[in-house]
C-alpha cells in the first residue's frame, strides 16, 4: 500500500500511527520514533519484505482446529510431560500480576497455557489461548515468532509488534532448545495491558529466560537418564543444586551429549560453535584436562557432603559432579484399562468403543465352547490375536491352540493336514502317516484363519467334522472323536460368496454362531494403546539387554499414518526401526519411508517450492536466508536434516566455512 494512500477509517488514531512508523521505516526513514531494537526493526522489514504483510489489514488472532492442536501436541508430549511443572510455577508468580503464558512448539503454535478463566473471552480474541498460532510469517512481529526466527529470548512491546491489533500487548519469550541445539519450543509471558515504559518488562525477561532453561535442562536429564552424566560449575557449593553444565557421558568419557552451557563450553574448547559430529568426538578428559578415572570415581573417592571434582577447562575452574544412571530400564508393562475382564481380553485394546464391545462379548462367549465364533475384519487387525485370547481367557486355556491359514496350504494338500493320513494311504506320504491339524486340537480350540479360502469340496467334510465331532483320517476305517472349540476368520464377505456358489450357507450359519466384528487401525481410538503394545512385544521378544523407547516424534509419526495393513503393518514398520536404527532411541527418521507421508509441515507451500523446476537454487537461498542453518531449513521444507543434506550433496552445494 503506497504511502500516500489512505488508511482504513475503522482504525484508532494510535493504530494509524503505528502504521504510518511501520511504512516510514519500509521507505528508509529512519526517525527518532522508530523502534530502537535493530532485532524488531529487521522483523517490521521481513514483515513487509519477505512475508509480504499488510499492516493496514489487522487480523484476527488465528486459532488452529482442535483435531491440528491434537497433532501438534503430540508431536511434543516428551517435552510437555517434562515442562508442565515449570509452567505451573512460573505462572504461579506471575499470575496475580495480570499475566498470561503460553509454551509453543517450534512451528508458532500455543499447545501449553495458563491463564485467568475471567479473561476468556479477550484472551482468546487477543491470540493468548491455546491453539494460537504466532508464526511470525502470519502474526508479524511478535515474541514468540520473533524469537522462533531470530533464536534469542525477546521483549516485544506494545507498538513493537507489527499487527496494530497487538499494539496493547507486552509479551516476553524465550526459546527452549534441544540437546543438539535445536529450538523445540517457545516460552512466553504476555499480557494484555502494560505501563508503557519498556523497562517495566526488563523483569520478564530475566524470569522467563530463567524457566525456559530450567525446563530445558528437565528435559535435559530426562532424555538422558539412562548415561552417566556430569553436572559442572564455578561454585562448589552450587554445583549439585544449581550446577549449570550438564554433559552426558559413555563410560570411557566420551561425550554424548550437552545442554546449552556445556555446547558453550565446547564452542569456546573448539574456538567455534560445535556441530554434533564435534561434541560426540571430543572426550571429556580433554575438555576437563583431567583423567576419566577421577571423575568416575568422584562418588567413592570424595569424602565431603559436597562430593565434586575441581577440573580446568580453557583456564576456568570448574567443580564437577557425577549422576549414575538410573537402573537399565526393562520394556514398559503396559496396563490395559482397569475393568473385570480377564488379562488376554483386557490387553486387546484400551479405550476404543468398537474393541470394547468386541472384548465385553468375547467375555461372555470365552467358556461357551457349544457357540462357534466367527471373527471378521480386515487383514492384519488382529483376528488371530483375537482367537488366541479367547483361548486363553477360557477353561480350555491349558489345551493346544492350533492355528491353520485356509489360504495358505495347497488345495492339494489341506484335506490331508487337517483330517491326516494312515500309513500307506497314498504315494510319496510319510510311512507312519500323519496325525492332522485337527486332531492335534483335541482337548482345545481349532482356529481356522481365511475360511473363506477353504475349497468347496472340503466344506462338506468340515461341515460333518462339526456336526459329528468326528474326524476321519485319509485311507482310515474308523473315525477319530474329537473334543474342541472352532473359531473362524475371513476378511472376504462370506455372504457375497454364498451368493456366488462359493460357500456353503450351512456351513456358514454351523460356524457364524456369533460373530466379533474388529475395526480397522486406522479407526481406533485407541491407536497409541495398540503402537505401545505392538511396540514393547517386540521389545520383549529381542534378545538385546539394551531396552529401546519410542520418541515422541516418532509416535507422532505413527498416530498420523493411515495404516492399510493395519496391526501387522505396524508391527513390520516397528520390527524395521527397531532393526535399523543407531540407537536406543526410535526418531521419526528410524521409521519406514511411507510412514511419514502424513507429517504435519510448517508451510506447505515450500513443498512445492522444493520440487519446482530450480531446487538447487531454491536450496541455496534458504540455506543463504537461514546463515547456513541446516535444522533451520529442515523445519521450513518439513523433511528431515538428512534429507537436506543429502540434497545438498546431490546438488554440490557446499556451505562456505567447509570449503578448503
Amino acid at each position: 500500500m503506497p504511502m500516500n494512500a489512505p488508511l482504513p477509517a475503522r482504525l484508532q488514531p494510535v493504530q494509524r500511527q503505528h502504521i504510518e512508523h511501520i511504512f516510514q521505516l519500509g521507505d528508509g526513514l529512519d526517525k527518532s520514533h522508530l523502534p530502537a531494537k535493530q532485532t524488531i526493526r529487521n522483523s517490521w522489514l521481513r514483515c513487509l519484505n519477505e512475508y509480504q504483510l499488510d499492516p493496514t489489514q489487522p487480523r484476527p488472532a488465528r486459532v488452529v482446529p482442535q483435531q491440528t492442536l491434537i497433532e501438534h501436541r503430540e508431536s511434543v508430549d516428551e517435552l510437555l510431560h517434562v515442562a508442565r511443572a515449570g509452567v505451573d510455577q512460573l505462572y504461579s508468580q506471575i499470575a496475580t500480576l495480570g499475566y498470561v503464558l503460553l509454551l509453543t512448539d517450534h512451528r508458532g503454535i500455543t499447545v501449553e497455557f495458563r491463564g485467568n478463566t475471567d479473561q476468556d473471552q479477550q484472551l482468546r480474541k487477543a491470540g493468548l489461548y491455546l491453539g494460537a498460532d504466532w508464526d511470525e510469517r502470519f502474526a508479524g512481529t511478535c515474541a514468540v515468532g520473533t524469537c522462533l526466527h531470530d533464536r534469542q529470548a525477546i521483549i516485544c512491546h506494545r507498538e513493537e509488534h507489527f499487527d496494530a491489533s497487538h499494539i496493547a500487548l507486552t509479551c516476553t519469550a524465550a526459546p527452549i532448545t534441544d540437546p543438539q541445539g535445536n529450538v523445540m519450543a517457545v516460552l512466553d509471558i504476555s499480557a494484555l495491558h502494560s505501563p508503557t515504559q519498556h523497562e517495566s518488562q526488563n523483569f520478564s525477561l530475566s524470569l522467563v529466560t530463567l524457566y525456559a532453561r530450567m525446563i530445558e535442562d528437565a528435559y535435559f536429564l530426562q532424555r538422558y537418564r539412562d548415561c552417566l552424566m556430569v553436572r559442572l560449575d564455578t561454585s562448589r557449593e552450587f554445583v549439585h543444586v544449581n550446577g549449570r553444565g550438564l554433559i552426558a557421558i559413555e563410560e570411557n568419557g566420551q561425550i554424548i551429549a550437552a545442554n546449552a552451557v556445556g555446547r558453550e563450553l565446547l564452542a569456546n574448547h573448539h574456538q567455534r560453535w560445535p556441530p554434533w559430529s564435534a561434541i560426540s568426538t571430543t572426550h571429556l578428559s580433554e575438555l576437563f584436562e583431567c583423567d576419566i578415572a577421577d571423575v568416575l570415581n568422584i562418588n567413592s573417592a570424595v569424602d565431603d557432603q559436597l562430593r565434586a571434582f575441581r577440573a580446568r577447562a580453557d583456564s576456568v575452574i570448574y567443580f564437577i559432579s557425577l549422576l549414575e544412571p538410573r537402573r537399565p530400564r526393562t520394556a514398559e508393562r503396559l496396563q490395559a484399562p482397569t475393568n473385570s475382564l480377564p488379562e488376554p481380553l483386557a490387553h486387546l485394546g484400551g479405550d476404543d468403543p468398537a474393541m470394547r464391545k468386541v472384548q465385553k462379548l468375547a467375555e461372555r462367549l470365552r467358556n461357551e465352547i457349544s457357540v462357534n465364533v466367527l471373527i471378521s475384519g480386515e487383514t492384519g487387525t488382529g483376528k488371530e490375536i483375537v482367537a488366541r485370547a479367547l483361548h486363553n481367557s477360557g477353561h480350555r486355556s491349558e489345551g493346544p491352540f492350533i492355528a491353520v491359514n485356509c489360504a495358505a496350504i495347497p488345495e492339494s494338500l489341506i484335506e490331508s493336514e487337517l483330517f491326516g493320513y494312515e500309513p500307506g494311504a497314498f504315494t510319496g506320504g510319510r510311512v507312519k502317516g500323519m496325525r492332522g491339524l485337527i486332531p492335534q486340537a483335541n482337548g482345545g480350540t481349532l482356529f481356522l484363519d481365511e475360511i473363506g479360502d477353504m475349497p468347496l469340496s472340503l466344506q462338506t467334510r468340515l461341515l460333518r467334522v462339526l456336526s459329528e465331532r468326528e474326524v476321519m483320517p485319509l485311507g482310515a476305517s474308523t473315525p477319530i472323536h474329537v473334543d474342541m472349540r472352532v473359531i473362524t476368520a475371513s476378511h472376504r464377505n462370506i455372504e457375497a460368496l454364498i451368493e456366488r456358489g462359493e460357500f456353503r450357507e450351512d456351513l456358514y450359519y454351523r460356524l457364524n454362531g456369533a460373530q466379533l466384528s474388529l475395526p480397522t487401525l486406522r479407526e481406533r481410538a485407541d491407536k497409541l494403546y495398540v503402537i505401545r503394545r505392538v511396540f514393547n512385544d517386540l521389545v520383549c521378544a529381542r534378545a538385546a539387554n539394551e531396552t529401546p523407547r519410542l520418541r515422541a516424534d516418532a509416535i507422532s509419526a505413527l498416530l498420523a499414518y493411515a495404516w492399510p495393513g493395519n496391526i501387522r503393518q505396524l508391527k513390520n514398520a516397528l520390527a524395521f526401526a527397531l532393526a535399523t536404527a543407531e540407537n536406543n532411541e526410535i526418531t521419526v527418521e528410524d521409521l519406514p519411508e511411507q510412514c511419514l507421508s502424513q507429517r504435519i509441515t510448517r508451510q506447505p507451500i515450500h513443498h512445492a517450492e522444493a520440487k519446482s523446476s530450480e531446487p538447487s537454487q531454491q536450496l541455496v537461498s534458504l540455506l543463504r536466508d537461514h546463515h547456513w542453518n541446516v535444522s533451520a531449513v529442515a523445519r521450513i521444507l518439513g523433511i528431515s536434516r538428512p534429507t537436506v543434506y543429502r540434497q545438498m550433496q546431490r546438488q554440490g552445494i557446499v556451505p562456505p566455512n567447509w570449503r578448503t
